[in-house]
């Protein structure tokens, strides 16, 4: 893409819902660097920034360890948060200060939910499929699902959720991430400015 003043874009894949406020404090530190070009944001699906990375489709992304598959790639660290339960409002769990995973996996009548793999296909088990943020909060407030998700994840949690720490689940560390190859100023600027954040 050309950006408005005909130097290339620099395509940034991110998860939709994930690292939002990361995100916007990112590009708008970027573009306060002199000789910054457009970002083109493209927002992806769970496990999709990767794959949109090598393929070239995008300049650089932010990825989640241990979700996501950084080996091939640059990285640098950026953020490292706990992880939450989210379940839907008044159930008893709900009310507590804290969980632990054995708790939250072992609830029948909340399964946890089945994202897509590479190929589209999904995994067996009791859980909904989910494609995106949106399904799996309704899903979660129908009492049909739960999820542990990283702690920003709480951030804009819709009216009948609630969501509680979980102690024992591992920490995700969210991550920039470039092709090695890559000869891009704008990519190594808009990592720079990642990393002063």
């Amino acid at each position: 893409a050309l950006a408005g003043s005909g130097r290339p874009a620099v395509v940034l894949a991110a998860k939709a819902g994930a690292s939002s406020e990361l995100l916007a404090k990112l590009l708008d530190a970027y573009a306060a660097e002199p000789g910054a070009v457009a970002v083109d944001v493209l927002l992806c699906g769970p496990g999709e920034q990767a794959p949109v990375l090598r393929d070239g489709r995008a300049d650089v992304a932010l990825l989640h360890r241990p979700f996501d598959d950084t080996a091939g790639f640059d990285t640098e660290d950026l953020h490292t948060e706990g992880q939450v339960a989210i379940l839907p409002a008044g159930h008893p769990l709900g009310t507590r200060a804290e969980v632990r995973l054995a708790e939250v996996t072992g609830l029948p009548e909340l399964p946890l939910p089945r994202w897509p793999r590479p190929d589209g296909t999904f995994p067996d088990g009791p859980g909904p499929q989910v494609r995106d943020h949106t399904q799996l909060t309704q899903l979660i407030a129908l009492g049909r699902a739960c999820a542990i998700v990283p702690e920003t994840g709480r951030a804009g949690l819709g009216e009948g959720l609630v969501a509680v720490p979980v102690v024992d689940a591992p920490r995700v560390t969210t991550v920039i991430a470039w092709p090695p190859h890559s000869r891009s100023t704008a990519v190594a600027d808009l990592v720079r400015a990642a990393t002063a954040l």
